[in-house]
């Protein structure tokens, strides 16, 4: 690759980090993620060549420590991985702010959301039995979300527990609702539905703890989104 050939640490900086995708594997690291397909389940679109080569630049700049685990590689930020925290934040809240928001229309992965999801839950919040909340997501096939104290976890069959409740509707609702863009009230008129028992349907939003931008407002009040 061909140097900035710039003095400017800011400009070294980004010859290191600029790449395509690189900032998102530090935000999937920072969320908890230590081995290649959980990085790489909150980044569907990554190709396994690509995120190799990515967590390889990261070591190689400092910001990453790669170790072998009982499971194959795994890997840890650094104090200089840490450290951008600040930056993926600092991004975060200005594309929350800055960037319009209108989820009908923009070209959206399931997956993500629900890992963001998964991660995200209030545990203290949840009934004590455990239970499965099924995700009926228009054009994806069906994601089972198992919730019991202490453990969240996200399948593609049944885990064997009731499903107690059952989300459908366009992903574009979903988003909107998850993103803080509209509340779950109003998702409902964008076509979310929730099916189940009326005390845990009324509950279920606040099992979780939105994006952790959503309580960003966009900096117009014209730019006001709908999903």
């Amino acid at each position: 690759m061909t140097s900035y050939g710039q003095f400017c640490s800011m400009a070294r900086a980004h010859e290191a980090l600029g790449g395509r995708w690189t900032l998102l594997v530090v935000r999937e690291i920072l969320c908890g993620s230590s081995r290649f397909n959980e990085i790489r389940r909150g980044i569907p679109r990554i190709s396994k060549t690509m995120l190799a080569e990515r967590l390889q630049a990261l070591v190689l700049a400092g910001a990453l420590a790669r170790r072998d685990g009982a499971q194959g590689p795994e890997y840890a930020l650094t104090e200089a991985g840490l450290e951008l925290a600040e930056l993926v934040r600092a991004m975060g809240a200005w594309g929350q702010r800055w960037l319009p928001r209108h989820a009908v229309g923009e070209d959206l992965d399931l997956e993500p959301v629900l890992v963001d999801m998964q991660r995200r839950v209030r545990f203290e919040a949840l009934p004590e039995a455990p239970l499965v909340v099924r995700f009926e997501i228009a054009g994806h096939g069906p994601r089972f979300l198992l919730l019991r104290p202490g453990e969240a976890s996200l399948c593609t069959q049944n885990p064997g527990f009731p499903e107690a409740l059952c989300v459908r509707g366009p992903l574009s609702a979903l988003v909107a609702w998850w993103r803080g863009d509209v509340g779950f009230a109003e998702s409902r008129r964008f076509g979310l539905s929730l099916a189940g028992p009326r005390p845990l349907a009324a509950a279920f939003p606040d099992w979780f703890q939105l994006y952790a931008f959503a309580g960003i407002r966009p900096a117009r009040a014209v730019e006001r989104t709908s999903p």
